[in-house]
């Protein structure tokens, strides 16, 4: 299971949403000027980082660290936390999670699914509300 943003959707949900909502961040020592990185832990990943919790990560940096580079990363909790649980008043958050998809959607109350507001219905729950805050942010309502 899916428990963080990836890589990609950090960087995207960095242009979105506040950093300080994120949880976690993505981080890496740079080795170099060709950009490469250096694991702080045996995690590894496509990118050569590890996403790691925000907080124990202060306790990494030291005072003249020049290459330190990081992205925020946010967990399923974090997304969450930033969706809208109303849109006009009207309009209220629904989760269904199914055996092998997750679904989030908004509800006109008294009239069911509201089809002009983003509907999203795969596999991963944090890759739905990654998709649904890209969505609200197209049509303004973030």
């Amino acid at each position: 299971m899916k428990s963080y943003t990836n890589l990609e959707q950090s960087k995207k949900l960095a242009e979105i949403l506040p950093l300080e909502s994120a949880d976690m961040i993505w981080y890496g020592t740079y080795c170099g000027m060709d950009g490469l990185y250096h694991l702080l832990s045996d995690e590894y990943n496509e990118f050569g980082l590890i996403a790691i919790n925000k907080e124990f990560c202060k306790t990494l940096f030291r005072p003249g660290d020049e290459y330190v580079d990081w992205l925020p990363c946010w967990s399923l909790e974090a997304l969450l936390c930033v969706i809208q649980k109303r849109i006009k008043e009207y309009n209220i958050l629904r989760i269904d999670i199914g055996e092998k998809d997750f679904a989030i959607w908004y509800d006109e109350i008294g009239y069911g699914v509201n089809n002009d507001l983003p509907n999203i219905t795969i596999e991963s729950a944090v890759d739905a509300c990654v998709e649904l805050i890209i969505k609200l942010k197209e049509k303004n309502l973030l």
